[in-house]
């Protein structure tokens, strides 16, 4: 048996040896490595900062000031049919970004024929142009790692471009046919159409997405432009001639705001602008848009949808909101930051104190030129949905009711403030809110207007503001849960319970 002093032996033998031989150099070279270490120690004690500087807590931590926001230079001018333009030049990458934000939206699609402006927006990208068929299109883009995508949201139309700048010619003629001329074809509707078809039939899939179409139809009316949905019997009143007629009474040069940015020179973008657009005109009277504008149909009630197979519940709170422009949007920013984050009040008590939440929110959503919705909720175990909903409506209530602390304002509103920065982390951001304002006709620096909103928000006006705007009085709550494990619980809120249907609409005709 080998014993362990023998096996680490030849070790011991040879630091022995090595310590001898150090011992050697040392004597030999003793004035030359006194002196080194000298030198090193006095550079060691040197770059060790002083005791006293080393904060004791996190709360000590000293930062510098952040740098002022500065913005890209920019250029706006429209061309003589109507059209604007806004141009920002980046030299940082060989690259070339364009969005051109369109006046139409869902929102003013006829009620009988809902999904006509999304089927709209998606044909002129997937059908090809007059000059280029769709397989041609996206050859000719596929060769040159470009993008050329179309959509039309609630909102507005979204046209946008990428390109390499070498071939930024080829590119943007090609962006420029696909709004003016696309090809639209009865086989490209009938597979768009189809594709509408499969999302109808998988949208209950998700409760999560339920409770959130579902609400919106409880605050706004299931009829009104922001809150309705596709049905099977509405792609059936939809066919091609539609299509072309929707193109030609919206998609029109004054109904468009181009943005470029990118590697280019400003003389030579110019004029390929002016080769793509500006001899555009539209063939049709320029209709009137009128912005739909919302009411809230539903208050104070509860709504239940069976889901027999969960085993938690979605939860959602909510009742109009308001805009953007609101001279009392900033304190409700604020509000915002004060009820969620993991330093905010849902967070700490619904979460981590009462342990009821998987997710646990509250929002004041504004809209830039109609109501939007103040949203609260999360999802919590079917046990514990009653409380939920109790605890949620208390800590509206407490934020109404009685004023937060100083640092409670001081946190919300630096962490606003300090994330501003990456509001201006390149010049796209800016072009994007540049295009967006002047879209929705606010001014370029409403941003900068917020901030100083920020900034001078009080903790009166937190109080005054939860008081005007989060009325709990107005709220609707929606249940997206199993009937058998959470009903007999709501009762403890002592509101009549409503059922909703979420079946699928017939299918479409073939």
């Amino acid at each position: 048996m080998i014993s362990s002093n023998n096996i680490f032996f030849p070790i011991k033998q040879n630091f022995l040896i090595f310590f001898m031989m150090q011992i050697s150099l040392f004597r030999q070279f003793r004035w030359i490595s006194l002196i080194l270490i000298t030198v090193l120690l006095i550079v060691f004690i040197l770059r060790l900062p002083a005791t006293a500087e080393i904060p004791k807590n996190y709360k000590e931590l000293e930062f510098p000031s952040l740098s002022s926001i500065s913005l890209p230079d920019y250029e706006r001018y429209e061309l003589k049919n109507g059209m604007v333009v806004y141009l920002i030049e980046d030299h940082q990458l060989p690259l070339i970004k364009g969005n051109a934000l369109i006046k139409v939206g869902s929102r003013i699609e006829p009620r009988e024929k809902i999904g006509l402006a999304e089927i709209t927006g998606s044909m002129m990208r997937l059908g090809g142009t007059t000059q280029h068929p769709a397989s041609e299109l996206n050859e000719l883009l596929e060769q040159r790692a470009a993008k050329v995508e179309v959509s039309i949201n609630t909102h507005s139309g979204n046209a946008a471009f990428n390109s390499l700048s070498k071939d930024i010619e080829i590119v943007f003629d090609l962006f420029s046919q696909v709004l003016k001329e696309p090809a639209f074809d009865s086989q490209q509707l009938v597979l768009t159409k189809t594709q509408l078809q499969g999302q109808i039939a998988r949208r209950n899939d998700n409760p999560g997405d339920i409770a959130n179409r579902e609400l919106y139809k409880l605050v706004y009316g299931q009829d009104s432009p922001y809150a309705r949905t596709i049905e099977h019997t509405m792609l059936n009143n939809i066919d091609l001639d539609d299509v072309i007629s929707f193109h030609k009474q919206y998609i029109r040069p004054e109904n468009l705001i181009l943005g470029i940015v990118g590697d280019f020179d400003s003389k030579v973008m110019k004029q390929l602008i002016k080769n793509g657009f500006e001899d555009w005109e539209s063939s049709t009277i320029k209709p009137e848009i009128t912005i739909p504008q919302a009411n809230q149909i539903k208050k104070n009630e509860l709504f239940f949808i069976d889901q027999p197979h969960l085993n938690q519940s979605n939860v959602l709170l909510g009742h109009l909101g308001g805009k953007l422009d609101s001279p009392d949007y900033p304190a409700l920013s604020v509000i915002n930051g004060l009820l969620n984050g993991f330093g905010g009040r849902l967070f700490n008590n619904l979460r981590s104190d009462q342990g009821l939440a998987y997710t646990v929110y509250g929002y004041w959503n504004a809209a830039y030129d109609y109501p939007g919705v103040f949203l609260a909720g999360g999802q919590t175990s079917s046990e514990t949905t009653t409380q939920f909903i109790e605890s949620l409506i208390a800590e509206i209530e407490l934020l109404r009711n009685q004023p937060i602390n100083n640092d409670e304002l001081a946190y919300a509103k630096e962490s606003i403030l300090n994330s501003f920065v990456f509001k201006f982390e390149n010049p796209s951001q800016t072009l994007s809110r540049l295009l967006t304002y002047e879209y929705y006709g606010y001014p370029e620096n409403f941003i900068f207007k917020y901030q100083e909103g920020i900034k001078k928000t009080t903790v009166e006006d937190i109080q005054r503001v939860a008081q005007q705007y989060l009325k709990t009085e107005d709220i609707v709550t929606l249940v997206v849960g199993s009937k058998e494990n959470i009903y007999s619980s709501l009762s403890k809120l002592k509101k009549n319970i409503h059922n909703i249907n979420i079946n699928t609409s017939p299918q479409m005709d073939n």
